[in-house]
């Protein structure tokens, strides 16, 4: 589903999940849409996908306690627009969030309305409980 996003919406470079605790769980693979990605365009955060998933952590801790200092009530997206990108933050579930970086001209409300439209179809799924099953699956498997 990660890479469909990538695939199907203008401007995006690459995408990352992270659970609440700041571990990557998903990510596209940034290497294979280089081919989309401008000459002139940013290859993302080192190219990296555990860099892309500290920087979705650390900026989702970081508004969350700015919203608490607020009294804001809980963070539904974060947007930081840059000269060279556009990094994009929003809430999943229980704390997951969802880490989108796409290009400095890519259309912002088409990026947030596919990201929403992608925390809708596949949140429930990235619940602590279900990855917890899928992991002790994954173990018994072994």
């Amino acid at each position: 589903m990660l890479t469909n996003l990538v695939e199907e919406v203008p401007g995006i470079l690459s995408v990352a999940v992270v659970s609440s605790d700041g571990l990557l769980l998903l990510s596209s693979d940034p290497v294979r849409n280089a081919e989309r990605r401008p000459a002139t365009s940013p290859t993302g955060p080192r190219g990296s996908s555990a860099d892309l998933a500290t920087i979705v952590s650390g900026l989702g801790s970081l508004t969350l306690g700015a919203a608490r200092l607020m009294d804001g009530g809980s963070v539904k997206q974060t947007v930081v627009a840059m000269a060279e990108g556009s990094l994009f933050v929003m809430a999943v579930s229980d704390g997951s969030l969802l880490g989108v970086h796409a290009t400095p001209d890519c259309d912002m409300t088409v990026v947030a309305y596919h990201m929403a439209l992608f925390v809708g179809r596949a949140g429930h799924v990235l619940t602590p409980e279900l990855r917890s099953e899928l992991r002790q699956s994954m173990e018994n498997a072994c």
